[in-house]
């Protein structure tokens, strides 16, 4: 039988190639069917819940408050900047410890033999998922065999992030705020020397401890500003929206999966009879 190819294929080939072995396509088929439901139905669903929250503007608080000359507001929405650095702690190590601490992931993944930490950070980054939103807002989205575990780690995460923020913050601020500290007292100190000082006299003396009482003010603002970050606990996003439990599984998409598996098996065993069961060749 003389095969031909481009334009002037013979599509009579492929009638009596399934002509020839529709019965073994359609068993294969059926098998396949059979076997990726079988397959489908052992596998656990898996229920996803989301949290949306807005970083909030990470301008200084504190000078946004005291300093009417600063332009920009604290109560603003975050900008891109916000939204990657809330995206950076939400998939930090110190958030992931603390999830898993906090729900004890270990033992709820049943997570066992060699390598567990291995494990346990694939598992976690498998079903814990942040991303940034189409309007810079950033979604922590969980998924879980217990719909209402999903919830509640969703919801940790976004409590969580004003926890951590703080510690950063706050961090910063107490050495800022020591800095300042210190500065503002060898300010006093050397304003105390001047006003004591018998070297220096008359107007001269009196528009050097003025310029420097000048300074010391402006210091002693910005030391208190460092203070002030440095014990103070605000939130640092906005809330959109708090996960609830799910009702309906997010994973796996059974119907999809028999699709796949009954297509699969299909095409392979075509494969399979095109290069190990040729056409017979037609005598001439």
């Amino acid at each position: 039988m003389e095969q031909t190819f481009g334009n002037n294929y013979d599509h009579g080939n492929t009638v009596r190639f399934f002509r020839r072995w529709w019965r073994v396509l359609t068993i294969v088929a059926v098998a396949a069917a059979v076997v990726s439901l079988v397959v489908a139905l052992l596998i656990k669903p898996l229920y996803k819940s989301s949290a949306v929250i807005f970083p909030t503007n990470s301008n200084r608080l504190s000078k946004a408050i005291m300093d009417y000359h600063y332009s920009l507001d604290f109560m603003d929405y975050g900008i891109e900047r916000d939204c990657e650095y809330a995206i950076q702690i939400l998939t930090s190590k110190r958030m992931q410890q603390a999830v898993c601490d906090r729900f004890n992931l270990m033992e709820h993944y049943a997570i066992k033999g060699a390598n567990p930490l291995f494990k346990l950070e694939k598992q976690y980054k498998s079903n814990i998922s942040v991303k940034r939103t189409e309007f810079l807002g950033v979604e922590i989205g969980v998924l879980d065999q217990d719909p209402q575990w999903a919830a509640d780690i969703a919801n940790y995460m976004a409590a969580m992030y004003d926890t951590l923020c703080h510690e950063i913050h706050a961090d910063r601020a107490a050495s800022a705020a020591d800095v300042m500290n210190g500065v503002v007292a060898q300010m006093e100190a050397e304003i105390d020397s001047l006003a004591k000082s018998k070297t220096e006299s008359g107007k001269w003396k009196e528009i050097l401890i003025a310029d420097k009482c000048e300074q010391l003010a402006d210091l002693q603002t910005r030391a208190i500003q460092t203070n002030v970050d440095k014990g103070l606990e605000v939130s640092y996003k906005y809330l959109v929206d708090e996960a609830k439990p799910a009702d309906k599984k997010a994973y796996p998409k059974r119907l999809l999966i028999v699709i796949a598996g009954t297509l699969g098996a299909v095409v392979v065993c075509i494969f399979s009879l095109l290069v190990f069961c040729p056409a017979k060749k037609e005598e001439e």
